[in-house]
């Protein structure tokens, strides 16, 4: 009989253990003890019985995943889920594997179909609640959030998950009823200071506001007051609902005691203005004179009236405001003015003014000579002439801001600042080399000063000095590692943005789309990112700020960072599609059979060379490569728990000899269409690609949206000419599709006919020159024949002519070169560039041949800018 027990506990032993086994699996990937994980499941699968275990097997693929071995995971955890469909397990581990691939909506069938076998697992529920918020699946979420809350309600995440879901709805009076009946559940001493009920109390206000219930919010916020720590944001929020009430009297008070904790916050006097509503400039004058007499050291309420004031009494405040900064030597006064220039009579004012104290402080060291009391010390007079730097600068009169930036630098010479500025100068002149020559200058005035030597870099890039800015970012990333991998670690994209800009002028197109794809992962980082906020912040109770993260998540790709990567990039691949790369060794060959013995000669020593300088550049990235390979293998052994395999590797060469540049482009296109609607250069670059495309009902979409924003823009004219051509000489459009077409050309634009509208737009726009350079480049396009009318439309002298500048006077340089404007313009080109010179004489573009190769052979072979020629430079210029 006892043998008989023990052979029926043998299963139950064996059926024990297995489980066992499977338990401390699950323990260790939770803990990501992955290599012990995987020995558990080894233990139950090396037994016959369970060979083919499917939630074993689903585990042992999840566990292998997280070590990188991607397809023998898909493989195990596909089996196990054959071996057991009814498995919610299996169902889960496969969706957190197509998670871990970014495959969202395939995740989320996964768990539905998890929970069709265990509709109430918690675990299961909420990552399905966080891969729905992800994707903003807001209905779906709504609904998990209170599965999730009928399971867990004594959970204040539950709670606060299902409030959040009806915000994000914008059901904002069922959210606010949520967070009340949760917060009545709070038991909190109106003394103890709760930092988190803190919180909660300023999200439920936050949700009464943008419900609209003004007068709820002041209540709750007078009931709860003094539970709240953060004062200023109660005050502030005080403020605006009173004026949102119209509760004027007291909307003042508390502007007042805001103004009182700092007079220098611009929205307080704003929302003064709003709470007193003063019905004249007098009346509105006046209450920052009272401002000036309760805050003497003041300086924003002296700038704010300068913004409403004309005349006699926009000049006295003024001239007591740049006193005030001048004499306390304010470097940032020019960027607090920079937005008063488009009026015109303020800019002569400000001329007028700065130019009377610069003479004066010279003569008698005092801003007026009728002035009485002391004398203004010499640095007073540095600070004005920084001023007018920056001032002549602005208002494209470089050569007189760098007569002042010089005559201060002379004064002054160890003043960073002085070189930053006339840096800028040079690079507004459009001298990039000697703006960076000078950029280099102020970077070796204090080595350690990390903003400078950013700035350096980016000039340096802007130049095309790739190494040198490479070299000088190296000062501040971390030892023993690349500065670029450093600092593409770091998501430092206005590195990478110049970075690009800089490969794509030196035509290397491959490294130029490597830094783009750079930018746009590090964007789906950011994006991927919010995982760990969701269950964070309802934990920690940071619902404002989690709310904001998902309204800055849904626009993200809106950054300037993304629109300068994505624009980059579909430039670089129309080009690619319009002028496919080719083998270079083809093009050698063919260049060789054309050569004489001697040219030949030469040809292969020059290769030869060339051959040993990339050997020899090539050996060096390969013992740098060598060391950094050891660091991470070091750093991989001390955490070999790490998760996820490595990322596909961007290769140059491969990026640049994609099969199909315009679908690469698209992907970079989608998002700017959805959020960058507001550009017209984005209706325009999806005109460039659809065009290419022959895509003639989107090329439609793109010029309507884009007429819409700018009907006159020169881009968009050219745009418009193409496209109503290709309208006309299509013969393989269907007829439905031409008729749309040519009805909608009829109604918006009037006129089909490319060559009349052409002449109908220049006959508009004449007097203009960015225009007149259009017009012109689709008059050779439509009749190759007028190509000399089309040259002397662009390159005419006429000085009434408006917009022009040192852009559009390179682009018609360009033009000329190219072949843009006719054939065998280079005669035409010599002669434009050497009247443009006269302009423009400091622009780079416009130098003689030969300047650039003298210019830059001062800079030395370990890339450091020779400072030594500086003046010599300067005065050559």
């Amino acid at each position: 009989m006892q043998g008989n027990h023990f052979f029926t506990l043998v299963p139950c032993i064996t059926l024990l253990c297995k489980y066992i086994s499977n338990s401390l699996a699950n323990r260790c990937y939770e803990h990501k003890q992955y290599r012990n994980g995987l020995k558990f499941c080894k233990q139950i699968l090396s037994n016959p019985k369970f060979a083919e275990h499917g939630e074993t097997l689903a585990m042992k693929g999840l566990t292998l995943n997280c070590l990188g071995k991607k397809e023998d995971a898909y493989e195990l955890v596909r089996r196990g889920l054959r071996n057991d469909l009814k498995s919610h397990v299996c169902w889960h581990v496969y969706g957190l594997l197509q998670r871990s691939d970014k495959k969202y909506d395939e995740a989320i069938k996964c768990y539905r179909n998890a929970l069709k076998w265990d509709k109430d697992n918690l675990q299961i529920l909420r990552d399905l609640s966080l891969l729905q918020i992800q994707m903003r699946d807001l209905e779906g979420y709504r609904e998990t959030r209170y599965q999730l809350l009928q399971l867990r309600p004594a959970q204040r995440a539950s709670w606060i998950g299902y409030a959040v879901a009806y915000h994000l709805l914008e059901d904002f009076e069922m959210a606010a009823k949520i967070v009340e009946e949760f917060r009545k559940t709070q038991q909190t001493s109106p003394d103890k200071v709760d930092y988190e009920y803190s919180e909660l109390l300023l999200y439920q206000n936050q949700v009464l506001r943008e419900a609209g219930l003004f007068k709820e919010a002041l209540e709750h916020l007078t009931t709860y007051e003094k539970q709240i720590c953060d004062k200023l944001a109660v005050e502030e929020t005080r403020g605006e609902l009173l004026l949102q009430l119209d509760r004027s009297e007291e909307a003042t008070e508390v502007y007042r005691q805001l103004q009182e904790r700092n007079p220098e916050n611009w929205a307080y006097y704003q929302g003064l203005e709003k709470a007193l509503k003063p019905a004249c400039i007098e009346e509105r004058q006046k209450l920052y004179e009272e401002a000036w007499v309760k805050y003497p050291k003041g300086l924003v309420p002296r700038r704010l009236p300068l913004t409403f004031l004309t005349g006699e009494k926009f000049r006295e405040c003024l001239d007591c405001y740049l006193r005030m900064n001048f004499s306390k030597g304010c470097p940032p006064v020019f960027t607090t003015l920079k937005s008063l220039y488009h009026d015109k009579e303020k800019l002569s004012i400000i001329e007028e003014l700065v130019v009377g104290y610069e003479t004066c402080l010279k003569s008698c060291r005092k801003f007026n000579q009728s002035d009485d009391g002391k004398e203004e010390p010499p640095t007073t007079l540095l600070w004005v002439q920084y001023f007018l730097a920056q001032h002549f600068d602005h208002v494209g009169q470089q050569t007189l801001a760098l007569d002042y930036i010089n005559t201060a630098i002379e004064s002054t010479p160890t003043l960073i600042e002085l070189f930053l500025i006339k840096a800028k100068i040079y690079k507004h002149a459009g001298n990039i080399k000697e703006a960076a020559r000078w950029m280099d200058e102020a970077q070796a005035l204090d080595t350690a000063d990390r903003f400078i030597n950013s700035k350096c870099a980016k000039y340096m890039l802007k130049a095309g000095l790739v190494k040198e800015a490479e070299e000088m970012c190296s000062k501040f990333t971390r030892e023993g590692a690349s500065a670029v991998e450093n600092l593409n670690e770091m998501q430092c994209m206005w590195y990478q943005t110049e970075c690009a800009l800089a490969y794509k002028s030196m035509n290397k197109f491959g490294d130029a789309l490597k830094k783009c794809h750079e930018i746009e992962r590090h964007f789906v980082e950011i994006t991927d990112d919010q995982f760990d906020f969701h269950t964070y912040c309802m934990r920690k109770m940071t619902l404002r700020s989690y709310v904001d993260l998902l309204k800055l998540e849904d626009v993200l790709r809106m950054h300037p960072f993304y629109y300068k990567a994505a624009r980059t990039a579909i430039q670089i691949y129309l080009g690619l599609h319009d002028n496919p790369l080719t083998d270079d060794n083809k093009e050698h060959q063919a260049d060789a059979e054309n050569l004489n013995d001697k040219e030949l000669k030469k040809l292969r020593n020059k290769q030869r060379r060339a051959q040993k300088k990339a050997q020899l550049e090539e050996e060096k990235k390969n013992a740098e490569k060598e060391k950094q390979l050891k660091n991470q293998k070091k750093k991989k052994e001390d955490d070999d728990e790490e998760i996820g395999g490595p990322k596909e590797e961007l290769i140059p060469d491969k990026l640049a000899k994609v099969e199909n540049p315009l679908e690469e482009a698209v992907k970079f296109l989608t998002p700017l269409k959805n959020l960058v609607k507001n550009k017209i250069e984005t209706h325009l670059l999806a005109f460039e690609i659809y065009f290419r495309k022959e895509k003639y009902l989107l090329m439609l979409q793109s010029v309507k949206r884009a007429f819409s924003m700018e009907p006159s823009h020169p881009w968009l004219h050219q745009c418009l000419v193409r496209f109503f051509k290709g309208v006309s000489d299509s013969k393989d459009l269907p007829e439905a599709v031409r008729t749309v077409l040519k009805q909608e050309i009829s109604r918006l634009f009037g006129e089909s006919n490319p060559q009349n509208f052409n002449k109908n737009y220049l006959s508009q726009h004449s007097n203009s020159i960015p225009h007149r350079v259009a017009a012109a480049k689709m008059m050779f396009y439509l009749d190759p024949s007028s190509d000399k009318m089309a040259s002397e439309l662009a390159t005419a002298p006429d000085e009434s002519l408006t917009g022009r500048s040192i852009t559009i006077c390179t682009d018609v340089l360009e033009a000329l070169r190219e072949g843009n404007l006719g054939d065998g313009q280079q005669k035409a080109a010599e002669a434009y560039r050497a009247a443009c010179n006269k302009l423009y004489p400091h622009t780079l573009a416009f130098m003689p041949p030969g300047y650039e190769d003298n210019a830059t052979s001062t800079i030395s072979a370990n890339g450091d800018l020779s400072a030594g020629e500086h003046d010599d430079m300067a005065n050559d210029m």
